[in-house]
């Protein structure tokens, strides 16, 4: 006998509607109300072109239906108990301060252990934060890449030697486990998520209900303390305007420093610190990222779009492609079409092409890596980070 959360859930008939993706967020004792609010916040706000909404978000606990404490001063009423981690498409764990043996002996609890035995194989399975703690524990993670937040990093490695822990990232995209850094890596993480399911348009279109970037470019290092640069130094930002208006003509290092007034030195040691990346990679990345826009949104031929990305030949635009996404322009092409005119490929489907922009509508960072989806893979796990 079913509850009415799976009756909800079932399968429909043939011919009849799709279900929308169901993302089911576990909380625990001590989760942190900010990322607690994420999922909902990212997945609750995406729409169809048709403004369809495309998942469902439900919370549940441990136990049964009741009261969980937050780290703040306040507990929240969750009104589902495990048996909703059997209705999920996606499982996230959000960070907790309260976990107890998963976090000190990298054991799970027999109640943590009895809610996770009810996920259904092929569940994408998501954490942010500290909640990879969770995952690691129930050895999700074993012999994959994972992140977590820079301070929790050393301790993670540690108790979990199995996992490849990369400090550096903001997320890893390892297909069907994907991991982020602290707080706010977690919309990130969310935001990548939406794009590899449904497209950049719509995940850009969450990124601005929700007023925050699509992506940010570099990873977790510009985020640990380190001597500030001075206030009253020039930033990159007017070369990088510069440069986005005109990435379909050549644009050399020099170029760029001179919008800055800069020495080529200087403006490059400047630019590093403030994306976390070299202007060179910054560059390449806005190109791809354009391309892939251009594939998804256009019918434009794939010389053209080579030409208008500033690739100029197709066969540049398809190496910087497989180098950074995994797949080739047609691939990717195929792909996002098939999600974007509303097919609504289960997640993983659409795991091959991997996209990131730096802000509201401008063009930016894809990272390139190992999924496992129709497209094929690679070798490398995706991270929000440049691998370039």
């Amino acid at each position: 006998m079913t509850d009415s959360t799976d009756r909800e859930h079932a399968r429909p008939a043939s011919g009849a509607a799709r279900p929308r993706h169901r993302v089911v967020v576990l909380a625990l004792d001590g989760v942190l109300p900010f990322e607690l609010g994420i999922p909902q916040r990212i997945f609750g706000r995406a729409k169809s072109p048709e403004g369809a909404p495309l998942y469902d978000v439900v919370t549940c606990s441990v136990r049964p239906p009741g009261p969980v404490r937050t780290d703040a001063d306040f507990d929240i009423l969750v009104e589902n108990g495990p048996e909703a981690l059997a209705t999920a498409d996606t499982v996230l764990v959000p960070a907790s301060y309260e976990l107890g043996p998963v976090y000190e002996k990298g054991v799970l609890t027999e109640e943590l252990a009895a809610a996770l035995a009810r996920l259904r194989p092929g569940t994408r399975l998501v954490s942010i934060c500290t909640g990879g703690y969770v995952l690691a524990a129930a050895g999700f993670l074993d012999g994959r890449p994972a992140s977590t937040h820079w301070s929790s990093a050393a301790h993670f490695q540690r108790t979990f030697p199995r996992i490849r822990v990369d400090a550096d990232v903001l997320f890893i995209d390892d297909g069907d486990v994907l991991t982020s850094a602290g707080v706010a890596a977690g919309i990130d993480l969310c935001l990548h998520i939406v794009r590899r399911d449904h497209g950049t348009a719509v995940a850009n279109d969450v990124a601005r209900r929700t007023v925050v970037p699509p992506h940010r470019d570099g990873g977790q290092a510009q985020y640990i303390q380190r001597p500030v640069p001075d206030v009253q130094l020039a930033t990159t930002t007017t070369a990088r305007a510069w440069a986005l208006a005109r990435l379909h003509e050549p644009i050399q290092l020099r170029d760029m420093a001179e919008q800055e007034s800069m020495s080529v030195r200087t403006f490059t040691r400047r630019f590093r610190e403030e994306a976390g990346i070299s202007p060179g990679q910054w560059l390449v990345q806005q190109r791809v990222e354009r391309a892939r826009h251009l594939l998804e949104a256009t019918d434009l031929s794939v010389d053209r779009i080579a030409r208008d990305a500033g690739f100029g030949t197709a066969q540049s635009m398809r190496q910087h492609l497989q180098a950074a996404l995994g797949v080739a322009p047609t691939v990717y092409r195929r792909t996002f079409r098939a999600v974007g005119g509303g097919s609504g490929a289960p997640c993983g489907e659409a795991g091959g092409p991997q996209a990131c922009v730096t802000a509201f509508d401008e063009p930016s960072a894809p990272a390139g890596g190992r999924t496992r989806s129709r497209t094929g893979s690679t070798d490398r796990p995706v991270t929000g980070r440049s691998t370039a």
